[in-house]
């Protein structure tokens, strides 16, 4: 990853420290020591910076959750290689279902 494009990855705090040997392609969520008597300010510090990580992550986790929801990604027990070719089929079906919701809201 720290020689290919130069993509950022947003991962949530289960990957700490993946972004040191990525070249800081993974933005995880700031990791933060509990001090006995931390200041307010260092409290309200990292939560704004962990509130700024989730919701650039939301849109993310929801688009994982919506696909989750066909059963072919669900319960995928094919080959690896085919793995790409059906999420690139659901996209689709996705994007086809949400333009024909909207076109009908439009004309309703």
């Amino acid at each position: 990853m720290a020689d290919g494009r130069a993509v950022e990855i947003l991962a949530d705090a289960g990957y700490q420290g993946l972004g040191a040997q990525t070249g800081g392609r993974v933005v995880t969520p700031p990791h933060h020591k509990f001090k006995k008597n931390a200041p307010d300010w260092d409290e309200e510090i990292h939560e704004r910076r962990r509130k700024a990580h989730s919701s650039r992550r939301i849109r993310v986790e929801h688009g994982i959750a919506h696909l989750k929801n066909w059963r072919a990604l669900a319960r995928h027990h094919g080959r690896r290689e085919q793995m790409s070719d059906v999420i690139q089929a659901v996209a689709a079906l996705l994007s086809h279902q949400q333009a024909a919701t909207l076109a009908f809201d439009e004309q309703v």
